[in-house]
Formats: C-alpha cells, structure tokens, sequence
C-alpha cells in the first residue's frame, strides 16, 4: 500500500525534494505547501499537512479507515471539498487522520473526481497533543501545478 506516512517538513521543505509539506507564515491563517512525485501524493502530502496544524499526527494511530470520494468542476474545486470532506470526519466524530492514500485522480469529461483512504482514531486528550483547531479549507492562495517533475499544491486553511 501506497500512502504518506514518511517525511514531514515542518520547518520548511527541503528545497528541491519532490515530496514533503510545510507551514509557511501567513497573516491569520496556515499556508500549506506540498509537493510530490504524482498529482495523488502531492493531495495526500497535502491533507498531512492540514492534520499537522491540528496534532502530532506521528501520535495517530490508524485504527479507523474511511473511504472518501468526491467530484469538483475543476482541480482546485476537487482539493478543496475533499479536504473539506476530512475535515468534515473531525467536527462530526472527533477523527483525527494520519495516513492517507489517494487511489485515483481522474477527469471525466467536465469533472474531476478522487478515491481515497485515511487512517486515524478519535481525538484522545490523554494521547494527542491539541494544536490549532482548522475551522475551514479556503481557496486563498490555492495553486496546483506541475513544476520540474514534481506536482506543487499550495493553499490556506482558516484557524
């Protein structure tokens, strides 16, 4: 199985490297910045790297799968309400995620559509260290592109 669960790059990305995510500073709110091989990594890099601003997600355990699929007009449309669809796991039923894999990214015909998986468990007070609560994914800053070989993905979640 496929999935993120290797190097994070909290303070910063390494410069170069086609895989990874990081926080950059912005005025209110989180910037995300992910990068991967495939368009597919660079979602789950970026879905990471939103659960990062929420805990430790290296103290997750992923006891619980969810299987999520959603369709948009275009790319930016898709990342943003399948990230809005995690989120959605974590205000209804206190999930948090730590493992990701996306199965598929495809076009058909004026529609883009993901299949994905995440792992994780319910918030534990006792185990999981609170960070920031990410009220919203927002289409602030949002870019996806493919740029030297690697897929860039950059966008800002409201804290």
């Amino acid at each position: 199985m496929r999935g993120i669960n290797g190097p994070r790059f909290d303070e910063g990305l390494i410069m170069g490297a086609c895989q990874g995510f990081e926080h950059l500073e912005h005025t209110a709110d989180v910037l995300i910045r992910a990068r991967g091989r495939t368009l597919e990594e660079a979602f789950e890099y970026s879905v990471l790297g939103v659960y990062e601003v929420i805990t430790n997600t290296s103290l997750v355990k992923p006891r619980r799968r969810i299987d999520v699929e959603v369709q948009g007009f275009d790319l930016e449309n898709l990342l943003y309400r399948w990230i809005e669809e995690h989120l959605l796991y974590t205000d209804q039923e206190q999930l948090v995620f730590s493992m990701f894999r996306v199965c598929g990214i495809e076009r058909d015909g004026d529609e883009w559509r993901i299949k994905s998986a995440a792992w994780g468990e319910r918030f534990d007070t006792e185990r999981h260290e609170h960070r920031t609560i990410v009220k919203a994914m927002t289409y602030a800053q949002m870019e996806i592109r493919e740029e030297g070989g690697c897929w860039r993905v950059q966008f800002v979640v409201d804290i």
